[in-house]
């Protein structure tokens, strides 16, 4: 399979073109991932414009790719979104990593009540930066041709009231529905609500289903914080036709 690179120098790009990586990404690629001239790559600018081509020119600061192919690929209907629980650890870092690999369009980093691990304004900064990094970094690995934003942190009632029209899932081992059982035939968005280490609290399953939230399980096991997310997106891409 060939390499896959992000530049938006892709967005203008034509069959036929030069195209040059530079800075940080030329440099993955000539000293990291030691691509070779002649070798087919694939270019994305993270907005749904893919190229495909050949390296014609390899060096540390610049490397060229001619352009054999370009297309634009839509962004897929309905969006999943992932309002991840912050945890403590790598945890939430793996839900991250692990969600952008399977699809998730969207995440957004959620202070629950029970979370450990608490981001005041600072680290809410370099939080995001840093979950925007891991997308990148994961995307790029999964060949993606849209790359997910991550969303400002929210609180329980700021997530309730931005997805009220969307098909809001909260994920819990005691609900009442099964996520393999949901069916969703519109475009609204899917929402899927992911607690901590500790659980969502009673309080904020109240907020979530007042907002019309579905409260389903998986299975009949309880997950991690780091593999709720994840596993419940593997179910969604089958029902939604993904996979």
């Amino acid at each position: 399979m060939a390499l896959h690179f992000v530049t938006d120098a892709v967005s203008d790009a034509a069959v036929g073109d030069d195209l040059v990586l530079s800075g940080t990404e030329a440099h993955h690629a000539a000293t990291v991932r030691r691509v070779r001239a002649g070798e087919a790559v694939t270019i994305g600018d993270g907005r749904g414009v893919w190229a495909e081509g050949t390296c014609t020119e390899v060096a540390p600061r610049r490397v060229v790719v001619a352009v054999t192919v370009r297309r634009e690929v839509p962004a897929s209907r309905p969006r999943v979104v992932l309002v991840q629980a912050l945890a403590k650890g790598d945890r939430d870092e793996l839900a991250v990593q692990a969600s952008t690999e399977l699809g998730v369009d969207e995440i957004v980093p959620w202070q629950a009540e029970r979370s450990v691990s608490r981001w005041d304004a600072a680290k809410a900064i370099k939080g995001r930066a840093r979950w925007t990094t891991i997308v990148r970094e994961a995307a790029k690995q999964a060949h993606r041709a849209w790359i997910p934003a991550v969303a400002p942190l929210a609180t329980t009632r700021e997530v309730a009231s931005a997805f009220a029209a969307a098909h809001l899932v909260v994920l819990d081992p005691d609900g009442s529905e099964r996520v393999s059982e949901l069916r969703f035939t519109d475009d609204e968005d899917v929402v899927l609500v992911v607690g901590p280490e500790g659980g969502i609290s009673d309080g904020e399953l109240r907020t979530f289903s007042d907002a019309g939230a579905v409260v389903a399980r998986l299975g009949d096991t309880v997950l991690r914080t780091s593999t709720a997310g994840p596993a419940a997106l593997a179910v969604l891409s089958a029902s939604l036709e993904r996979w």
